[in-house]
């Protein structure tokens, strides 16, 4: 019979007696053992009910290292972490998987030691794991079970994720085979940064619910399909049987790196409807897991890490004022949910006027910001602040890229292109109509501005919802036209002839474009920004080297909007289950016929103003090109999915 040893190793050598590196009951393949004596209270944090014996359970004291018979288990080599049969490993402590291990572990021991526990699934130490790894074995096992706890009662406290009717990511993806984005691609989101080597074939603890025992207990089941936070996982020994297969949130309170059961003394039962398929399930287990990846083991402390938010409630911040987007007004934050926050102007006495955004939102800056670069303010009526309210920090703001104003630079009056943020559906032609401090700009729509400025917008020099003249021409774009102008289809040569005005120089635009990872048809969660305490269900529809066409599902594409690649607005599958955020749902078919909803309505209306032009037809790039002495267009992609270079911009000829 072969024998195993536990992955994780997180146990001491008091604790030691009959259990096996899986957290099986030794005598699994004989049902008849006895198994009081290690299921006792005085073992178990928790007192549970006893467990029939005719049930085969594996169980888990915490000791995992030899069998009755004597024989060694399984175990991990403290190099590159593989796992296999502990005889078959090399030295006389068995400690690494060759003599090639062995060596490498000598020549730098520290180091290796700390990548073979920690790489589990491709992700990089962090300096507090080096520390942890310095300890002691029992200090360890006491720090991870205090940590669990931790967890375990935070779990209890935090808000439940809210429930969407009817609606399920894992039903609506598997009936339509769709495939979402994965978490990488949300450099802003929990574990966006560190999500490793997770991937299908990962083998995790999961509680078994086809089980009839009067406790809690677990097995294990792999990845069989990724989608944003969301895996679909099936129980070990089911093979290709799908019956039982269900989704989880892979950063949820329940999903565990195989070991946890062993160090935390939960019993692992395999499911009912299997039960029958196996006599030897530790002999199958071994088999099933040698060399098999699981969760790093602070996987979930990373989890609970990235979860913390440095914005708190009563932070006072300046945000634009959604009712005159030329100036910003003093805010509260009044709550924070997965990093969004509501906030409620400062005048609003029964907190009803709020505004919601992303903590690293641009829309968002520390008090003073206004004054320090010449942008237009509304002062509160309140003179000083009120009991319990400071002012957020400044270094809790995102950073934007210093920029040379000194030479060449945008000036008033320079036309190009832009998302127009009253209809994030249209890039329209627009002006420079301002040129503030720190390389921010004020701009207008041509055509559709207030005599007052009123309308104008604030965007930094190196947002990517600005573009030069020629843009959307030779990306294949539709150009919103300026409101009124009736020579169409629209030509910019022509444009700028007649209004005496010059494009801004695309030299001074971003070019980067980065390796996003962002595909056509990948669904994810997606703010409404024309309606932003919303966060819908979403698909990518078009990707135009950063910029991202995201589709409401359920909705026509009139409410369609343009958002940057690496949009704080933009969130994973599973992220509002993660977070407790309300996830709003596909419209129903009765909805996408009548556009009844009223938050749709408000959109529609605010969009209305900028609709009435004639489509353009895509225009032919040949047929299209102004004056060669001027300009010239480089040959560029219209969809392009890659890392591209800046070559589908303009380019001006000196």
């Amino acid at each position: 019979m072969e024998n195993t040893k536990d992955l994780t190793e997180h146990t001491s050598r008091p604790e030691r007696k009959r259990r096996d590196s899986f957290g099986m009951f030794d005598g699994y393949d004989s049902c008849s053992e006895d198994t009081s004596s290690s299921s006792s209270s005085e073992e178990s944090e928790e007192e549970v009910a006893p467990l029939p014996s005719s049930l085969p359970i594996i169980k888990n004291n915490g000791q995992v290292y030899t069998y009755p018979d004597g024989k060694s288990g399984m175990a991990t080599c403290e190099m590159c972490g593989m796992v296999g049969v502990r005889d078959a490993f090399y030295s006389k402590t068995k400690r690494f998987c060759s003599v090639s291990c062995s060596r490498s572990y000598s020549s730098n021991s520290k180091k290796a030691s700390i990548l073979a526990r920690l790489q589990v699934a491709g992700k990089p130490p962090t300096k507090k794991a080096k520390v942890l790894q310095k300890q002691p074995l029992v200090a360890k096992l006491a720090a991870y079970a205090q940590y669990q706890a931790t967890l375990q009662n935070q779990a209890k406290t935090k808000a439940a994720a809210v429930p969407v009717e009817g609606f399920s990511w894992g039903n609506y993806i598997n009936s339509n085979s769709f495939t979402a984005a994965p978490v990488t691609c949300f450099k802003h989101a929990p574990m966006g940064t560190c999500w490793g080597d997770i991937s299908e074939g990962v083998r995790v603890e999961v509680p078994n619910t086809d089980c009839s025992l009067p406790t809690k207990v677990f097995w294990i089941a792999g990845i069989v399909k990724l989608a944003g936070y969301n895996a679909l996982l099936r129980y070990e020994g089911f093979e290709n049987d799908s019956s039982l297969d269900f989704w989880c949130n892979v950063c949820g309170s329940d999903i565990h790196p195989v070991g946890w059961c062993a160090t935390s003394g939960k019993p692992l039962v395999p499911p009912r409807t299997i039960q029958h398929k196996y006599t030897n399930w530790k002999a199958f287990l071994v088999k099933r897991l040698t060399g098999a990846k699981t969760l790093p083991p602070d996987f979930s402390q990373k989890v609970s890490e990235s979860m913390q938010y440095p914005f708190k409630t009563s932070m006072r911040v300046e945000v634009v004022d959604k009712t005159h987007l030329c100036r910003t007004r003093v805010a509260v934050v009044e709550s924070v949910i997965g990093g969004r926050l509501r906030l409620v102007y400062e005048e609003s006495e029964d907190k009803s006027d709020d505004f919601w955004c992303h903590m690293y939102s641009p829309l968002i800056h520390h008090i003073g910001w206004s004054r320090s670069i010449g942008h237009r303010f509304k002062r509160s009526d309140i003179t000083k602040k009120q009991d319990g309210h400071f002012d957020a920090p400044p270094h809790l703001f995102v950073k934007v890229k210093e920029v040379d104003a000194a030479g060449e630079w945008f000036k008033e009056g320079m036309k190009l292109e832009a998302i127009d943020p009253l209809n994030l559906s249209a890039i329209c032609v627009a002006t420079i109509r301002k040129v503030l401090a720190d390389g921010y700009l004020m701009i207008g729509i041509d055509g559709s501005e207030a005599a007052d400025g009123s309308d104008w917008f604030c965007y930094h020099a190196t947002s990517p919802s600005i573009f030069p003249v020629g843009f959307c021409e030779i990306n294949m774009i539709e150009l919103t036209p300026p409101r009124g102008y009736a020579k169409l289809p629209f030509k910019w040569f022509d444009y700028l002839r007649e209004t005496d005005s010059i494009a801004a120089p695309v030299k001074l635009f971003n070019k980067e474009v980065p390796n996003h990872g962002f595909h056509v048809g990948m669904k994810l969660e997606a703010v409404d920004l024309m309606e932003p305490r919303l966060v819908c269900v979403a698909t990518v529809t078009r990707i135009i080297h950063r910029l991202l066409r995201i589709h409401f599902d359920g909705w026509e594409d009139e409410y369609d909007q343009w958002v940057d690649c690496e949009s704080p607005d933009l969130y994973p599958v599973g992220w509002c289950q993660l977070t407790g955020y309300q996830l709003q749902p596909p419209a129903p078919q009765s909805s996408r016929d009548s556009q009844s909803s009223s938050s749709k309505q408000k959109k529609k209306a605010k969009s209305q103003q900028y609709k009435g032009h004639k489509k353009m037809t895509s225009l032919q790039l040949k047929e299209e090109l102004l004056d060669g002495e001027e300009y010239s267009f480089l040959q560029g992609a219209s969809d392009q999915e890659s890392n591209g270079s800046a070559s589908y911009y303009i380019k001006q000829e000196p």
